[in-house]
């Protein structure tokens, strides 16, 4: 929201500097993103005297410009430069409002360029930027463009809840309120010549406009705005068009009271109907661009065409224009949401949808019309007719109960009844005092306040947040812990991971739906509604799918030896709850980068098995309640991945192997293999909460012994589940138990295999008898047998 202090002043007296009001609006709440202290005077009026082809470019032109003090040669690829023209000239020094370009002396295709011929679009003045602008021809060459260049202007960032604020009147109300001067009160429109109102409106059922006033105005001669007028418009950045269209865009600034003017003769039988569209409806409109609309959007029209879309922009069909005679003027209120999603589907962002999409003053839409027609007889004469509503005419106020030691007990510091209505009255509020308790109507143009809540924030927001005092916290009141047990669980298998080489990723909890389906059953469910992007349209379900992202990118960028993890949410539905904690690691490329010492290694299997077993033992798990089994993730290698089961049971706490290549192939990733693990947390943290494990560290002064054995088990048999059964036959002497051989084909019968297996005895207590020994093999043996019908190798 643009406005100059002269602005300011219409609405608000008071003595205020610039940076007393810069420092207030900050205080507020409406930030103050930039103060433009004249940086407009570096744009003129001027003259081209000669529009000549460039030598050494076809599209460019170079001009001969009359700026007022002197003629300067300038380079411009504006197919309207023509002699004689009478256009914007931005000399060296100045900075383009839209792309905030620094205009210097440059040198185009060998010709020097002093300054630049500036279009309406490089001067924010609209979208218009297929040639440089036309001046009329009584212009004063090298007056400033910009009237008001020498105040400065304005510019605020208002809240998608302070509407109010989009109008200068708005924004003296809040300064009043803090106390930086007085607001003038708004006059009483008396308007005279009344006649009759010609003009029926029928608002259909839920068509997006709850009230509709209208006024007419016959006998106007649509003049060029007085030099007040068009310092106002120019101001704030708008361009000039025509009295008329100036001043419903000086109340929309003024008051933020959008108001539209048509002209009447061009509406069928003096009748508007307000609707919905139907689907495929097309329409013209004053941007001179043609709209294809859905069905359900809000639409002014007649009984035979589209004479505007409703709150967001009017129709070239009835344009008001130089030759308008009789004019209509729209005053009315349309629904938010409505505008707002019709305003982004057609990517139409006028003035007026942005106001109508926040929500606009209910109260003001008939003072509106009047003071439009009351401006536009003044300027351009005409009689006025009688203002007619059509829908809603009476809107009762918000009430509010509050009672004043909300505030206290919400804010922590205490305030007294006067200064809380004293507040309250200077921001619109109508008060019934009751002891402490504050009987409130809203005032009707803050439709964001709906509750008592809303009221306290008000009142300090003006108070001011700098009287809230600053307590530091008492440390020795914390009693509890300040982390969970699952939140001490996931900081510890984060360092687990990290502690192993890997960096971490943070994504957003979106992703493609199209790679994320790839490890996880697409669920309908998972789609969002209205998504940031196209490639971020669903709810993860699998951390692998932004970390394979991560991954393409930097393989793109030669980066192949990566180790990266997440940890964070995934999603099983669009219910609350129904999410569970997740850390996932992928990695690729080699173990370790080009050395004289040591050879590139490939990173394997056995790599992300040590980091999961790992993790998993440094937090408390003991390696032999882990047991290996086959994984059902399709997207692994069937052959070279498993999951790990909690001692036996259902309990899935980890999965881990190489990618499958087919994966790898639909995700465009250009290396392999790629490996991968995930950790689940939330059976983790039930697991370890239930189970106090006790992973001591015991050194043996006793020798160990070591013994093989080979024996031929069913190909389909996991050795994973012999090595988890044998480990239980005497946990005391049995400390390691090692895979070193397996095959089968020559000399192994179909369907059969050749394990050999390689057992380290060793007791705590004393030096193990050959006898001890005898009997641990017989029991390995006997297990092998009975167990697994394994049949030991000679």
């Amino acid at each position: 929201m643009k406005f100059t202090k002269s602005w300011l002043s219409d609405h608000l007296k008071t003595s205020a500097t610039l940076e007393q009001i810069e420092k207030t609006l900050n205080e507020i709440g409406l930030e103050v993103e930039n103060i433009d202290k004249g940086g407009e005077s570096f744009f003129k009026v001027a003259k081209i005297l000669k529009a000549s082809k460039h030598p050494n470019a076809d599209k460019l032109k170079v001009c001969e410009v009359d700026t007022g003090k002197r003629v300067v040669q300038v380079v411009c690829g504006a197919n309207n430069a023509r002699d004689g023209l009478f256009t914007v000239f931005a000399s060296p020094g100045a900075i383009i409002p839209k792309n905030q370009l620094k205009i210097k002396i440059t040198n185009i295709r060998g010709i020097e360029s002093n300054g630049m011929l500036c279009s309406e679009s490089e001067l924010n003045i609209s979208e218009e930027s297929s040639g440089i602008i036309e001046l009329s021809k009584n212009k004063k060459i090298g007056e400033s463009f910009f009237s008001s260049n020498n105040e400065p202007l304005i510019d605020i960032s208002v809240t998608p809840n302070r509407s109010d604020c989009l109008g200068v009147y708005g924004i003296a109300r809040d300064l009043s309120a803090k106390g930086l001067g007085s607001l003038k009160e708004i006059k009483k429109i008396d308007i005279k010549n009344k006649i009759k109102n010609p003009f029926k409106v029928t608002i259909e059922k839920n068509s997006g406009c709850s009230a509709f006033s209208y006024c007419y105005i016959e006998g106007v001669k649509n003049i060029e705005s007085p030099k007040w007028l068009k310092d106002k418009i120019l101001s704030v950045g708008l361009r000039p068009i025509s009295a008329i269209v100036d001043i419903t865009n000086y109340i929309m600034i003024d008051l933020n009271r959008p108001l539209h003017a048509y002209d009447a003769d061009k509406i069928s039988k003096k009748h508007v109907i307000v609707r919905l569209s139907k689907k495929n409806e097309k329409f013209n409109a004053l941007d001179d661009k043609e709209y294809k609309l859905e069905e359900g959007n809000c639409l002014i029209t007649d009984k035979d065409k589209i004479l505007g879309l409703g709150g967001i922009i009017g129709g070239a069909s009835t344009g008001v224009s130089e030759k308008s005679k009789n004019i209509l003027i729209e005053s009315a209120l349309f629904e938010p949401s409505l505008t707002s999603k019709t305003s982004k589907k057609l990517g139409i962002n006028s003035d007026a949808s942005f106001r109508f999409a926040r929500g606009v003053d209910k109260n003001m839409m008939v003072y509106g019309s009047q003071l439009a027609a009351k401006l536009i007889q003044e300027i351009c004469g005409g009689k006025i007719s009688n203002v007619l509503i059509s829908g809603e005419k009476i809107f009762n106020p918000r009430k509010i109960i509050f009672n004043l030691s909300k505030f206290s007990k919400i804010i922590g510091i205490p305030i007294t009844v006067k200064e809380a209505i004293d507040i309250l009255k200077k921001l619109g509020f109508r008060i019934n005092l009751k002891k402490e308790t504050l009987n409130l109507e809203v005032p009707s143009w803050r439709p964001d306040i709906v509750e008592d809540i809303d009221v306290v924030e008000e009142i300090i927001r003006i108070k001011g947040y700098d009287k809230i005092k600053l307590i530091e916290p008492n440390q020795g009141t914390v009693k509890k812990d300040i982390l969970s047990f699952g939140q001490k669980i996931q900081r510890s298998f984060l360092r687990s991971i990290a502690n192993q080489g890997f960096f971490q990723t943070i994504t957003y909890s979106f992703t493609d739906s199209k790679v994320d389906t790839i490890f996880k059953d697409e669920n309908k469910n998972l789609y969002l509604k209205n998504p940031i992007s196209s490639d971020q349209n669903y709810l993860r379900s699998s951390l692998f799918s932004n970390l394979f992202s991560h991954l393409r990118n930097n393989i793109n960028r030669n980066f192949y030896n990566q180790k990266i993890f997440e940890c964070g949410p995934v999603f099983s539905s669009n219910k609350p709850g129904d999410q569970s904690l997740i850390l996932a690691g992928i990695q690729s490329g080699k173990l370790n980068e080009k050395s004289w010492i040591d050879k590139n290694k490939e990173v394997s299997f056995y790599d992300i098995k040590n980091y999961v077993f790992k993790a998993l033992i440094e937090n408390g798990f003991l390696e032999k309640d882990l047991l290996i089994n086959q994984t059902e993730d399709t997207f692994y290698h069937p052959a070279k991945s498993c999951k790990l089961n909690y001692n036996s049971n259902n309990f899935l706490i980890a999965s881990f192997g190489e990618f499958s290549p087919k994966i790898l192939k639909d995700l465009d990733i250009k290396i392999s293999p790629v490996f991968g693990f995930e950790l689940f947390l939330n059976n983790i943290e039930s697991i370890l909460q239930k189970n106090k494990f006790k992973n001591k560290f015991q050194i043996s002064n006793y020798q160990k012994v070591e013994r093989d054995f080979s024996f031929i088990i069913d190909k389909e048999t996991e050795v994973g589940n012999i090595i988890f059964e044998l480990k239980k036959l005497n946990e005391d002497i049995i400390k390691k138990i090692r895979v070193f051989d397996v095959f089968d084909g020559e000399n192994v019968e179909k369907n059969k295999k050749s394990v050999a297996l390689n057992f380290e005895f060793q007791s705590n207590e004393k030096t193990l008898a050959e006898k001890e020994i005898d009997e641990i093999s017989k029991k390995i043996i006997n297990t092998l047998e009975g167990s697994f019908k394994a049949t030991l190798r000679s």
